[in-house]
């Protein structure tokens, strides 16, 4: 491990649901560099009558915590959403450490998700081509030969992940070349190669119809020609896909199958494996009926 100084901060997005706040908390305290990590939390405000109860009952527990080296909390007035959370809250801190890791209101994590996360991005912080660090993966079926415990895909996760200062600032929020990429298939193709999903959700994002911070952070690296890390067995479970989430667009069964602890060991030279991001875009290919939809509803 790095100078004990040198561990990113751990900043965290919660809204309206204390039970998973709390189950959030618990097993990130359990983490093995949480005594030596800063925590920051981020507080939405209420977007109805009835976030206010729940917002009061999370902001009486905030202060409560413990088992951190400094906590910090920040309380919006108002309603921001995620995504405008996200990209201020990151932006901000990142800004101020150089690198982050981030999670939201409802990620479990394994007692050594520090110890990876910071491992990774020290590790890969000088590597161009990789933007960000995913203690998320999804339940693939990874050949069992595998040499690393780590792979590359064209797409950034969202569910406990971390990130640098220079890749972030990389990011346009805006995607004003929309318009240009709209017209080039040869782009979108190759957008593609990290799920049929990121073209449509691109798309819905430009419209209005959804509001995601992550959709736009994995368009800035497929800009740069950039990949997300991720380790082979997930340090990170879900909570969140019972329908309680404001952003979670679909539920399966298999979400979230089991986290693994246990030391990741990792490459410096890691390269992609057209192989395994074959198996990555297939996970998250649209199912036909969705897509029925997504043309039926919005022209997409």
């Amino acid at each position: 491990m790095g100078h004990i100084n040198s561990l990113a901060p751990i900043v965290l997005f919660c809204y309206n649901r204390p039970w998973h706040l709390k189950q959030t908390i618990e097993s990130l305290q359990a983490n093995v560099l949480a005594p030596r990590s800063e925590l920051f939390v981020f507080s939405d405000g209420p977007k109805k009558e009835s976030d206010i109860p729940l917002i009061k009952e999370i902001r009486a527990y905030l202060p409560k915590i413990k088992g951190f080296k400094k906590i910090y909390i920040i309380e919006a007035e108002q309603n921001k959403g995620l995504a405008n959370s996200v990209i201020s809250g990151v932006s901000d801190i990142v800004g101020r450490f150089g690198k982050v890791i981030v999670l939201e209101d409802d990620m479990l994590s394994t007692v050594d998700f520090l110890d990876f996360m910071n491992e990774a991005l020290t590790m890969y912080e000088s590597r161009q081509d990789i933007f960000s660090i995913s203690g998320y993966t999804p339940p693939l079926q990874l050949p069992e030969n595998l040499k690393h415990g780590a792979y590359l895909a064209p797409r950034a996760s969202s569910w406990g992940w971390g990130t640098w200062a220079a890749k972030w600032q990389k990011a346009d929020w805006d995607v004003s070349d929309f318009s240009t990429l709209k017209k080039d298939s040869g782009s979108k193709k190759r957008l593609a190669t990290g799920g049929s999903d990121l073209w449509p959700m691109l798309q819905k994002q430009q419209q209005g119809i959804i509001d995601s911070w992550a959709i736009r952070w994995t368009y800035a690296q497929h800009k740069n020609n950039a990949y997300g890390l991720y380790p082979v067995r997930s340090k990170i479970k879900n909570i969140g896909t019972d329908g309680s989430g404001t952003n979670f667009t679909f539920k399966s069964g298999i979400y979230g199958r089991e986290m693994a602890e246990g030391h990741i060991t990792l490459d410096p030279d890691l390269q992609p494996d057209k192989q395994i991001i074959e198996i990555f875009r297939n996970y998250y290919n649209l199912p036909f009926q969705v897509k029925i939809k997504n043309w039926i509803k919005y022209r997409i």
